[in-house]
């Protein structure tokens, strides 16, 4: 049995980057706080966590002072840095530099649509810390939609300025532009200069799809590593299954099952960009382990 790990999964280069820098600073310290989960994935926040970092929730910011707090890749609302700012907390700032381009051009777009009575519409998770942060750079003066469900909260009869969070589906972002421009038509509005769509998509993230669409394909079995809090993971575990009906989701070695691999000639294992290396070797080796014993 052939076991392939798929070299385009694991984490984004945002990702990477804050946790390098939560690594550096915990070599010249004992601890770190940083502001929420620092990945959407608890077997690599456990491991941060023996080194020293210590996750804290937004609410309780304001409880601490004279200290250094680490922002994460997805970003944060000027509510944050004026609550450090009061309190004399020093910010290690991971945000994404994709994420923080978001949130410049999503304040632009708010003044343009503020002056023709226009609209801010923002596709994404309700609650997920990236879209908590870009809400934040406008006062949550927008419509969040979530699905085609949601439009029913728009005005179609006024100017739209659309947006998206960066580790969103390209292929859904698309279905979610589409209806919004077939409802302004068949509202009678046209006027294409009305309705502005933004590209704020994370290519080094919406480019993994595809690319996990021909990994999924070539193999019998697909055993995809992801924490059960990641949007990015549950969207690209999708993209697997759609291709490959023997796609399973696991955040550790406890939920595979040695049945899964029996008459099966190659395997492979993927993630999402939340999805360390070490773990996905992890997991790699522990099929190796149950293809060993089914040999014996």
């Amino acid at each position: 049995m052939n076991i392939e790990i798929d070299k385009y999964s694991g984490f984004c280069f945002g990702v990477v980057y804050a946790i390098e820098m939560a690594e550096e600073e915990l070599k010249k310290e004992d601890n770190l706080l940083c502001l929420g989960d620092i990945v959407h994935n608890d077997k690599e926040v456990e491991r941060l966590n023996d080194l020293g970092l210590q996750i804290i929730d937004h609410k309780d910011l304001k409880n601490y002072k004279d200290c250094k707090v680490l922002i994460r890749a997805h970003g944060e609302p000027p509510s944050t840095y004026q609550i450090a700012l009061e309190n004399n907390i020093r910010l290690l700032d991971a945000s994404c530099p994709v994420v923080l381009k978001l949130q410049h051009q999503i304040k632009e777009g708010y003044k343009k649509a503020s002056e023709i009575n226009g609209q801010i519409v923002v596709y994404g998770k309700k609650g997920h810390a990236e879209v908590v942060g870009l809400l934040g750079q406008i006062n949550s003066d927008a419509v969040l939609v979530s699905s085609i469900e949601d439009l029913s909260q728009l005005d179609f009869s006024k100017p739209i300025y659309m947006y998206s969070q960066t580790t969103k589906s390209p292929n859904a972002y698309d279905e979610i532009k589409s209806e919004i421009q077939k409802r302004r038509t068949e509202h009678g509005f046209n006027n294409p200069l009305e309705f502005v769509v933004n590209d704020t998509l994370c290519r080094q993230v919406s480019g993994r799809e595809p690319q996990l669409k021909k990994f999924a394909e070539k193999h019998d079995v697909i055993i995809f590593v992801s924490g059960k809090k990641s949007s990015n993971g549950k969207m690209l575990y999708e993209s697997c299954r759609k291709e490959n009906p023997f796609s399973y989701f696991v955040s550790d070695i406890n939920e595979i099952y040695p049945d899964w691999f029996v008459g099966v000639n190659s395997v492979g294992v993927c993630g999402a960009t939340s999805t360390p290396l070490w773990l996905m070797e992890k997991v790699s080796n522990f099929i190796s382990e149950i293809k060993e014993e089914n040999s014996l």
